[in-house]
């Protein structure tokens, strides 16, 4: 575990050296606060009001954003974490070290996950500016932040898996982007479906159980829906870079 931590500080290193960290979160800041603050926007495929017009203190709205936009970041902050480097040749001399597989993957993972932690970090603004113009219920906000990080890992393992698929960086965006936007949104596409899919399709809905942990109930089969994703991709990636030896 402890060369997985070394790795871990590595990528950290790599992240706020480039300036691909600071674009990212900024990006992320201005489309979370235009859209919430100012724009409506799609949620459950129906046009909701801005948040001023609602006049309610509430930051449910907020959460309803992350489905939509972590699809689209997450790829983009996971896909060099493989594809990088074996397209530059690192990987190999990294595996010449004392180091496994799997300690590469959990290190490169974490570093993921705390990438996205601190990028929300500058998003509890929005629930304490909030709670100055009403009662802001703190409960769904606290969930919604759980929900946000297990999103965000579940999402990190998907793109590190399409990361190790390919040394191509933008093939591996297009795969996670693909994946993650599909288990976002499949439970929105349910009436079109088949019945006897239905129950499946929402059960593999990441969107279905994130708002679920949003609305402040923490559910066992929610968590352990993320923690089934998370050990899918990271493995499904170990086993990936494995057969590249």
């Amino acid at each position: 575990m402890s060369q997985a931590v070394q790795i871990f500080k590595k990528e950290m290193k790599v992240y706020f050296v480039s300036p691909v960290a600071y674009i990212v979160i900024s990006v992320f800041l201005l489309l979370t606060g235009t859209m919430f603050f100012v724009t409506g926007f799609f949620s459950n495929l129906l046009v909701v009001p801005p948040f001023f017009i609602r006049e309610q203190a509430t930051v449910r709205d907020f959460f309803s954003l992350l489905p939509l936009i972590f699809p689209l970041v997450i790829p983009a902050i996971t896909m060099r974490l493989f594809a990088e480097e074996v397209n530059v040749g690192s990987y190999e001399i990294l595996l010449t070290m004392p180091v496994t597989i799997r300690d590469v993957v959990l290190g490169k993972f974490f570093a993921a996950v705390s990438f996205v932690a601190i990028m929300l970090l500058p998003t509890i603004a929005y629930p304490i500016s909030v709670s100055f113009l009403g009662n802001l219920d703190w409960g769904p906000v606290v969930g919604g932040y759980i929900g946000a990080i297990l999103l965000a890992a579940a999402f990190s393992a998907i793109g590190i898996f399409a990361s190790a698929l390919t040394r191509v960086q933008i093939i591996a965006f297009i795969i996670s982007m693909v994946i993650c936007f599909f288990l976002a949104f499949i439970d929105k596409l349910l009436i079109f479906m088949p019945q006897a899919l239905v129950g499946f399709l929402q059960q593999i809905a990441s969107g279905y159980h994130f708002l679920n942990i949003a609305k402040g109930v923490i559910d066992s089969r929610d968590l352990i829906y993320f923690l089934s994703v998370c050990v899918i991709g990271l493995y499904a990636a170990q086993l990936v870079m494995e057969e590249k030896q």
